[in-house]
């Protein structure tokens, strides 16, 4: 396994740093074929002789691939690349998945989807062919009944919509109600909708790695329209926020004293904020709300050049405003589109989660190290009696990692 992992990536290498280099690009890759991957230099050969290396890698990564594991995620990708959404949900659990060959077979099947969502990027002018947008809010604030009725709207015109919600998870039992689902009926039966509820597993937020992934895998199924709904409100919600386009924050009125209630951090990364339930007796009190927080917002940094934050109303009962919404989401778009912000934005984002996979993988590797598990259960009983401080049992494990480490 530590060959197959080494060669995946000398593998991702090959296929990225041509487009880093600008040097040589990868022609073809048939990444589930027995045939050698071709590769055509736009330069001379000399400028190239690395990729004659990387090119045996990679076929040395294929040949790690058994027959079943090759027609499996042949059948997956070309399920999804199809729009099969049954195929789509397989995807999505194959990257979730804890079990550690099906996550690295999960990791080729990625590579396959980014390269041919990197062609669909190109043909529409290098612009994204999709719009990530993130939601969040405390609970009652309608966020599903929200997502349902604007889901429904887009697909009356033309959109494919995926919907990932996290629904909060029991620490005991590791389940979840998925609950978003049942309340979302009228989208779940929609053909040109997709919804994948998720658990959190314990994560602060409901916001994991296989979050990130699974928009990957929606938009190489032809869903132009990405939505993210996130568990409550919180400093865990910067993790949406930096994994999508724009940023959405519902609020519902009549909750008390919102502006206290709402961390400020959260509201200045919300390129729009939603009072939602205006309708009925609850029109006066929404209006209220969206005085304070239009008032608010101005006294808060920026977080675009281009874009001031937007308060609106609307109501998924009424569908009141819910256009309005829209028109306000589009027209984010389009300026961040115009002035680049966009495009910039996915390209920090994707250190962001580099760095984020990094210091988790660090950590597993840390703990299952031989040198740390032989030591940790002798310095945590010391620490719990107060016989060492946790800096220094936390010197000593590290200290017994990298001895180990260099000694090997």
């Amino acid at each position: 396994m530590r060959q197959f992992s080494l060669a995946l990536l000398r593998h991702i290498s090959s296929s990225t740093a041509p487009a880093l280099t600008g040097t040589c690009r990868l022609h073809s890759w048939h990444c589930f074929t027995a045939s050698r991957p071709q590769y055509r230099s736009i330069v001379p050969p000399h400028s190239c002789q690395h990729t004659r290396t990387e090119s045996t890698a990679a076929s040395q990564h294929i040949q790690d691939l058994s027959g079943p594991e090759q027609r499996l995620l042949n059948k997956l990708y070309d399920g999804l690349i199809g729009g099969q959404r049954a195929s789509l949900a397989e995807c999505i659990t194959l990257v979730e998945t804890q079990h550690p060959r099906k996550k690295e077979l999960a990791q080729v099947l990625l590579q396959r989807v980014l390269a041919y969502r990197r062609e669909q990027e190109s043909r529409n002018g290098g612009k994204p062919v999709a719009f990530r947008v993130g939601l969040s809010g405390p609970p009652g604030a309608g966020k599903s009944s929200f997502i349902e009725v604007v889901g429904k709207m887009l697909t009356g015109r033309g959109h494919k919509v995926a919907v990932l919600a996290v629904d909060p998870s029991s620490c005991t039992t590791g389940g979840s109600l998925m609950g978003d689902k049942t309340r979302m009926t009228e989208l779940s039966r929609d053909m040109n909708a997709f919804i994948r509820p998720s658990p959190t597993s314990g994560t602060l937020g409901g916001v994991t790695r296989t979050t990130n992934e699974a928009i990957v895998l929606c938009e190489g199924a032809g869903y132009d329209i990405v939505l993210v709904e996130t568990v409550g409100v919180g400093q865990s919600e910067f993790a949406v926020a930096d994994m999508v386009d724009m940023f959405v924050l519902l609020i519902p009125p009549a909750g008390g004293d919102e502006l206290q209630g709402i961390k400020r951090g959260i509201i200045e990364r919300a390129e729009l904020v939603v009072v939602t339930k205006s309708d009925g007796d609850l029109v006066v009190p929404a209006r209220r709300i969206q005085a304070e927080y239009t008032s608010a917002l101005k006294l808060l940094r920026r977080q675009s050049k281009s874009w001031n934050p937007k308060v609106v109303r609307a109501s998924s009962q009424t569908f009141e405003g819910i256009p309005e919404v829209w028109a306000k989401m589009e027209a984010y778009r389009e300026t961040a589109l115009a002035s680049g912000e966009l495009q910039g934005r996915r390209t920090a984002q994707q250190k962001v989660w580099m760095w984020s996979l990094i210091q988790e993988s660090v950590l597993c590797h840390f703990q299952n190290h031989p040198g740390v598990r032989e030591a940790l259960p002798h310095l945590e009983e010391r620490v719990t009696k107060g016989a060492i401080s946790p800096g220094l049992a936390a010197d000593l494990l590290l200290r017994a990692f990298s001895s180990s480490s260099s000694s090997q």
